[in-house]
């Protein structure tokens, strides 16, 4: 990967476009789990943000690089639910009518969100089949095509979350990241490479869901045959192929935890912060709290919460299951 395609103009020049319409979300310090994990954690709470995730960055800002007429016919997307919620919105903000193909069993929370912000939604099939309609219906409507991660555009409105931090902690050592299809992990460690190179980034993946894990170790992107995991978030049947070569030329890599790894940090989070996120959120501090990633004592670790959007009724289940 040529890392002179995301000069730091870019993430900034991104940044500025969204700024007015996007949060800049907070960093939250916890002593209970910096005593716990033996660093100062930070909690950066994209779970705050429009629509509930960090995906707005990025949606809204390739939505504003499209061109008249590409407004005009509307966009299409394919997603779990966050980025399906983000496109939503920023095209209604934006006066663009907007498409989405979600998998079967996406969260009915997710899929009635994505309506009320304005999209059309098509439920089709798994992962992969959806993306498969997405792309046909695309192209019979003549609609442009909105990836969720794989995209130079999206990437660099994700920037900005990178921005945000080094703004609000200078002296950031780690940062640790949710990783579904890489859009918000790779966009993190191209910037902190030309921003702040001394800045350690890692991603974490279930492993239900391993697709990045499983492209840097061999070496390539991969599709995965199936997938299984409670994390929907994290859940694309692919890494993206721009974000796999971001994250193999600047990660320190991307570790694994299991679901209910997961569900122990999200029972963490609300215990001891009282922050509600979803599966998908609570994927980064799982990793620490498995110590699957190595850290200095006294360096200031960045968690990035990615998503609140959690469905009650799974919640519930996922923090009580029954007997």
């Amino acid at each position: 990967m040529n890392t002179r395609r995301f000069p730091l103009d870019r993430f900034v020049e991104a940044q500025a476009r969204i700024r007015q319409a996007v949060h800049k979300t907070p960093l939250i310090g916890s002593k209970t789990l910096s005593e716990w994990i033996g660093v100062p954690i930070y909690l950066k709470c994209e779970n705050f943000q429009k629509t509930g995730s960090f995906k707005v960055r990025g949606a809204l800002h390739r939505l504003l690089q499209l061109t008249q007429e590409e407004r005009a016919r509307g966009v299409a997307t394919i997603s779990a639910g966050n980025h399906a919620q983000a496109v939503a919105w920023a095209a209604a903000s934006e006066g663009i009518s907007s498409l989405v193909v979600m998998p079967e069993n996406a969260s009915p929370t997710k899929v009635a969100a994505s309506k009320s912000y304005g999209a059309e939604v098509i439920l089709h099939g798994d992962a992969n089949a959806a993306f498969k309609k997405v792309l046909e219906v695309a192209e019979q409507r003549g609609l442009t095509f909105v990836h969720p991660f794989d995209d130079e555009e999206v990437v660099a409105g994700h920037g900005s979350c990178a921005l945000e931090i080094v703004e609000q902690l200078t002296d950031v050592g780690s940062v640790v990241v949710p990783v579904g299809g890489g859009g918000l992990s790779s966009a993190i460690a191209a910037t902190m490479a030309v921003l702040k190179p001394e800045v350690s980034v890692w991603g974490v993946e279930p492993e239900g869901a391993p697709s990045m894990h499983r492209s840097l170790e061999s070496g390539k992107p991969i599709r995965l045959d199936s997938i299984k995991t409670i994390a929907d978030g994290l859940a694309p049947p692919m890494a993206g192929s721009l974000n796999y070569e971001l994250l193999a030329a600047h990660a320190h890599g991307v570790v694994l935890v299991t679901d209910d790894e997961i569900i122990y940090a999200l029972k963490a989070l609300l215990e001891r912060t009282k922050l509600v996120v979803e599966p998908s959120g609570a994927a980064a501090l799982a990793a620490l709290l498995a110590n699957r990633i190595p850290l200095e004592p006294t360096i200031p670790v960045v968690v990035v919460l990615s998503g609140g959007n959690a469905d009650l009724i799974q919640l519930a289940r996922l923090l009580v299951p029954t007997p």
